[in-house]
């Protein structure tokens, strides 16, 4: 396995390679990271992922300055796992000069749900990750569906923009107890851990009632917002919606629920297909 460190040595590094997989991250990987790896290997003889935290897509009171740089650890995680290339630039090499060009994603997608409470979340990623698109030039990308609004954004903005790559999904992982894999699960405590997995577990419960035929999704929403609130935590939403574009349910359409909370000082979000 390579790491490069600028987009000169990662483009050298590409040179002469068949088609290229990409798993973009930020880092302190897990083993839902990993499964993205496996999955990009199915798609392309070459599988490089990148390792960069994004000042762009963090908020003023967001974690940007806590949030863990693991690289030597993830390296040798990615190396087990059979990566080929890791590009870990630098934040100068992303951005060196300011980013006057950004790439705003349609509001009806962006600006709902995590877009809502994170203001210009999705203009943050979804310009990092056409930087990082036009760096590598890869044929495919795998994003994990756990970041469900993430992936239809990134589905829409390769749509849209006529970009010649595969959008791969991933299935979450998740802990025995439920719990899905994140990065910031690093973040609770013991006791908090425990508690986590009724995050899912609330929601499961939600989908299970759509299923059995209520359709009073406001009401199934209050009710998961104030079961989650009762056990400590801080719901910042709770949504039923279509899964192909998350909007409001229409009959006969797939649907999907979404959740966001804190849990002490750990923001969790989680989601699952009815």
């Amino acid at each position: 396995m390579r790491v490069v460190r600028t987009v000169a040595e990662l483009r050298a590094a590409l040179k002469g390679r068949a088609a290229t997989a990409l798993v973009p991250t930020m880092g302190n990987l897990h083993d839902g990271h990993l499964s993205l790896l496996r999955i990009a290997r199915q798609h392309a003889e070459s599988v490089a992922a990148s390792i960069f935290v994004n000042r762009l897509q963090f908020g003023p009171r967001e974690d940007f300055a806590e949030y863990p740089r693991t690289l030597d650890r993830d390296c040798e995680l990615l190396a087990a796992a059979g990566c080929d290339i890791v590009f870990a630039p630098a934040e100068a090499e992303i951005y060196p000069e300011p980013q006057g060009y950004t790439i705003a994603p349609p509001p009806a997608l962006a600006d709902i749900l995590e877009g809502a409470v994170r203001p210009g979340f999705f203009t943050g990623v979804c310009t990092v990750v056409l930087k990082l698109f036009n760096m590598v030039q890869p044929a495919a990308a795998v994003f994990g569906k756990k970041d469900y609004q993430q992936l239809l954004v990134m589905r829409s903005m390769v749509r849209q923009l006529a970009l010649p790559i595969d959008i791969i999904e991933a299935d979450t992982i998740r802990d025995p107890t439920g719990l899905a894999r994140s990065s910031r699960n690093g973040y609770l405590s013991d006791t908090e851990r425990v508690e986590a997995a009724h995050l899912h577990v609330v929601l499961r419960e939600l989908v299970d009632a759509v299923r059995a035929g209520n359709r009073d999704f406001a009401a199934l929403e209050r009710r998961a917002t104030a079961t989650l609130a009762a056990r400590g935590w801080r719901p910042d939403y709770v949504a039923v919606r279509r899964q192909a574009d998350l909007g409001e349910p229409a009959a006969g359409a797939p649907l999907i629920v979404l959740a966001a909370a804190r849990l002490g000082r750990t923001r969790l979000i989680d989601n699952v297909e009815s």
